[in-house]
C-alpha cells in the first residue's frame, strides 16, 4: 500500500477504515484483464476523476467460492460502471498469480475489472479484513464515494459467498443519495422507489410516508 501523505494537517488519517470517514489515497499493483497486462490502481487518481470505488476483497486465487463470486461480480460490472464506479477485486496474491488464475479458471472468462495485489496485507489490515491466522483476506466489500468517504462496508467469513445484486442495489442507493443528501433510502429501496426525508414531521409517521 503506497499512501499519498500530502493532506491538510487538520484532516485526521484513520488507522483503520471507518464508515463515514475519508479513506487516504493509496495505490496497488494489479492485473488488468481488459488490457491483458499489469497496471496500478490509484485511489487518489480515481478520486480526481470523480469516480466511485468498489473494493472487493476475497481470500485467494485458485480457491473454490472465490471464482463464483468474481463471476457474479463480472455479470454486474457493466451496471456498476454505468453508475460511475471503478470495480477492483483484491487479494493477497501477486499480480502474476492473478494473471494465471484468470487464464486458467473458466468462471473468470468475463472478468474485466482490475485485480489488485495486496501482497503485504497492508490494505487488508486497513480495511480490517485481514485474518491473522491464515494471512488471507476475508470477503469484504467496500464502497468509497467520489469525495473519498467510505459509505458502505460488508464483511463475510471465508465460507459464505456474496450476492452482487445487493451490491448493485447499495451502489444505486448511495449514488442517488449523493445527489439528494437530504433524503434517506428505506429497506429494499431500488431506483424509482419512495425515499424518506428525515424531520420532525416524519417521527412516528414512516408508514404513512411510504404508503400515501
Amino acid at each position: 500500500m503506497s499512501c499519498d501523505c500530502e493532506h491538510d494537517h487538520d484532516e485526521m488519517i484513520p488507522e483503520m477504515a471507518t464508515v463515514g470517514q475519508k479513506v487516504p489515497a493509496f495505490a496497488m499493483e494489479a492485473f488488468d484483464p481488459a488490457e491483458g497486462g499489469f497496471c496500478e490502481v490509484d485511489l487518489g487518481a480515481l478520486r480526481e476523476q470523480g469516480k466511485w470505488t468498489i473494493l472487493f476483497f476475497y481470500p485467494a486465487d485458485f480457491t473454490f467460492v472465490c471464482p463464483t463470486e468474481l463471476a457474479d461480480l463480472a455479470a454486474k460490472h457493466e451496471k456498476l460502471a454505468a453508475l460511475g464506479a471503478e470495480v477492483i477485486s483484491v487479494s493477497t496474491d501477486t499480480k502474476y498469480t492473478h494473471l494465471a488464475w484468470k487464464n486458467d479458471e473458466r468462471l473468470l472468462a468475463d472478468v474485466k475489472f482490475k485485480m489488485a495485489a495486496d501482497t503485504t496485507g497492508e490494505v487488508s489490515r486497513f480495511f480490517d479484513v485481514w485474518d491473522y491466522a491464515s494471512g488471507l483476506a476475508l470477503r469484504g466489500t467496500f464502497i468509497i464515494n467520489p469525495e473519498g468517504v467510505l459509505v458502505s462496508s460488508e464483511v463475510n467469513f471465508f465460507n459464505v459467498g456474496r450476492n452482487a445484486d445487493e451490491l448493485v442495489r447499495k451502489m444505486e442507493a448511495n449514488a442517488y443519495l449523493m445527489d439528494h443528501p437530504e433524503q434517506a433510502c428505506p429497506a429494499k429501496w431500488t431506483p424509482g422507489g419512495k425515499t424518506l426525508t428525515p424531520g420532525e414531521g416524519l417521527v412516528g409517521k414512516v408508514y404513512e410516508a411510504l404508503n400515501e
